[in-house]
């Protein structure tokens, strides 16, 4: 007698080192749980993993249309990765508008999945194509596999008390059930999450599960693949890991800021893309003393952070780059208060509001300049999503101990970017130094400006503190008495003494640490979320046998006291950045070092290729480097 065993193919199983997969689809199909759901589970394996969501702005485009396209790219691999991937090997394409916005990143070669029962005469009209491309030959050069996931999906929810539009829904759980079985990936992950995630509604639970099930068994069953994938765990340190986000990590990171100062965390946020995610994380963390409070503007909320800061506590706002343009006036105000205030910029494309669900790194000169007279903050960068927490914590400390306010400087594909994340030992994390004015202090006269000879801090005298009676704010104050100041003589000492604290941070933070040879022909300058891409370039780089060496700046304001040396010990210097050459202004001008600025403003993160090809050009084994945009090309440059 045959079994049902008995009548599945046979497939044979291909092992692969890496490997880069694009969800792709309306905004409501589901393409952000879709691509979170198998990077979950990759991480359960033990693959090294990098994410890259990518959706549009606006809330609801027109369903089926080329402005509503969502995706999530992942890329896993069973070594150390530093990027979600240039181009991806598999694309799996839920409607037309996908197909035509996506297919041109995969590929040659690759795996492209599409749904083919939403390939009907009104889709492909939304999607501007004048012929079915599944019909006329134009995806010739890819390994097309048209699936009726829409259909299968109804078929395998029959009996269920769900309406067309819910059992529509549900087909995301289809196709990632079907790439979990693609690459011999468990469902408990999902299944799990889905079971606590819809336990109110069962109808919807069982629908998922299904669907779920039913993309993994048609992957089993079916003829059209006869290979399955395989890619091994990652060899990676010992330790705890949990798969978390730029965002998510950047929460945790101020919460451990708040336990290890043991001063209570006040966040003050009015909602902005990309760094809302900061408040809904901080405000799930009550259990630790946080204060979370959504303001009715980012006025208010940074006025009402500055009030934290007064009264002793850990002060902490956060916005976008718009946002960061309406606080600077309140910003003025901690500047001159002298108040350890925190502001998270999690960076998107401008100007104006610009493209509020693309990456960008174009407030660098607003964090150092963007308010009136000479006001000097602290900057910090991290560099990838995990890295969010570490910096976070040092913002917090840097602003603790020199009384000042510090710039968290973070970036959408860093923000909503994702990595396995080693959690640390607590005894390994920093010490956060900080100290109240005490009643020694008031002996006689109170000064609230007078300075701790090292820092150059000025007393944190929390207002009710006996003897410490005192006035701050937006006036120029006397440096010897605290009384509004008028004289010449004063303003320009204070001046100095509110930039000699951010300059004297210089003694607090690391020397920048060089990847690669110590002397060469060339070093490529990064910061931010350039990081994984110009590591990897660098190292390709290398093992094609390039002098080239890369350093990646965390610290920019100020930057790392070694710096200048390091640059110095290369002939040349390139600083890729998502703008149009912040960075290299300042270096330029701090060091005259005549730096080459590499410069992608497309609301997309640099590619590997890309760097390989301007490292190629400077080094002169290529002519001028252009960076393709779909049809079109830019040089990019000086």
């Amino acid at each position: 007698m045959t079994t049902e065993t008995q009548l599945k193919p046979e497939h044979a199983v291909e092992e692969l080192d890496r490997v880069t997969i694009r969800f792709a689809g309306d905004s409501g199909d589901g393409m952000q749980l879709t691509g979170t759901q198998f990077t979950k589970t990759a991480a359960v394996f033990g693959n090294d993993l990098a994410t890259l969501p990518d959706f549009p702005a606006e809330i609801r485009a027109p369903t089926g249309s080329l402005p509503g396209v969502s995706g999530f790219q992942l890329s896993f691999s069973s070594s150390d990765i530093h990027t979600p991937g240039d181009r991806p090997d598999v694309l799996v394409a839920m409607n037309p508008a996908a197909l035509k916005t996506n297919v041109g990143d995969l590929r040659p070669g690759g795996l492209l999945i599409v749904d083919e029962d939403e390939f009907n005469t009104i889709n492909l009209k939304k999607a501007a194509y004048p012929v079915n491309p599944l019909e006329d030959g134009s995806l010739s050069q890819y390994q097309v596999v048209p699936i009726a996931i829409t259909r299968f999906n109804e078929l395998a929810l029959e009996g269920l008390p769900l309406n067309a539009k819910d059992k529509f829904r549900s087909r995301n759980f289809y196709a990632l059930g079907l790439i979990l079985w693609l690459y011999g990936r468990s469902m408990d992950t999902t299944v799990k999450w889905a079971t606590e995630q819809f336990k109110r509604r069962p109808d919807i639970l069982d629908a998922n599960l299904r669907a779920l099930r039913a993309g993994y068994n048609f992957g089993e069953t079916t003829e059209m693949f006869r290979v399955q994938y395989r890619v091994a765990p990652a060899t990676v340190e010992p330790g705890t890991y949990r798969h978390i986000s730029g965002n998510e990590a950047t929460a945790l990171g101020f919460v451990a800021a708040s336990v290890l100062s043991g001063l209570r965390l006040f966040y003050g946020s009015y909602p902005i893309t990309p760094a809302s995610d900061v408040l809904h994380e901080l405000s799930k963390l009550k259990s630790f003393g946080i204060k979370t409070f959504q303001a009715e503007d980012e006025i208010a909320a940074i006025g009402a952070a500055i009030g934290a800061a007064y009264g002793g506590h850990l002060g902490l706002t956060g916005t976008s780059g718009p946002g960061l343009a309406l606080k600077s006036e309140a910003l003025n105000l901690a500047v001159m208060t002298e108040l350890p205030l925190v502001v998270i910029d999690v960076q998107r494309a401008g100007p104006s509001t610009g493209m509020p669900t693309k990456t960008e790194q174009a407030d660098l000169l607003q964090a150092m300049f963007g308010r009136n007279g000479d006001s000097f903050v602290g900057i910090v960068a991290p560099c990838t999503p995990s890295d969010c927490f570490f910096m976070a914590i040092e913002a917090a400390r840097l602003a603790l101990k020199y009384m000042v306010p510090v710039i968290f400087l973070s970036d959408g594909y860093v923000g909503n970017g994702s990595e396995p994340w080693r959690i640390p030992d607590v005894a390994s994390l920093p010490k956060i130094e900080w100290k109240y004015a005490t009643e020694q202090d008031g002996d006689g006269e109170f000064n609230p400006y007078e300075r701790d000879p090292n820092t150059l801090a000025r007393p944190w005298a929390v207002p009710g503190q006996k003897g410490l009676t005192h006035r701050i704010g937006g006036l120029e104050k006397s440096g010897q008495t605290g009384d509004i100041s008028y004289d010449p003589r004063n303003h320009h000492e204070m001046t100095l003494a509110r930039k000699g604290r951010v300059d004297r941070m210089v003694q607090d933070i690391p020397d920048l640490q060089v990847t690669g040879p110590e002397t060469g022909d060339l070093l490529v300058l990064g910061w931010g979320g350039t990081y994984g891409a110009i590591t990897s370039a660098v190292e390709g780089a290398r093992k094609r046998g390039l002098s080239v060496a890369s350093a990646h700046l965390r610290y920019l304001n100020p930057f790392p006291g070694n710096l200048e040396a390091v640059m110095k010990r290369y002939k040349q210097v390139l600083i890729p950045e998502l703008n149009t050459g912040q960075l290299s202004l300042l270096v330029r001008g701090k060091f005259m070092v005549d730096a080459i600025p590499f410069n992608k403003i497309s609301g997309q993160p640099f590619k590997i290729s890309e760097i390989e090809g301007k490292i190629d050009e400077v080094l002169g084994l290529r002519g001028p480097y252009t960076i393709e945009f779909g049809q079109s090309s830019v040089l990019s440059g000086g």
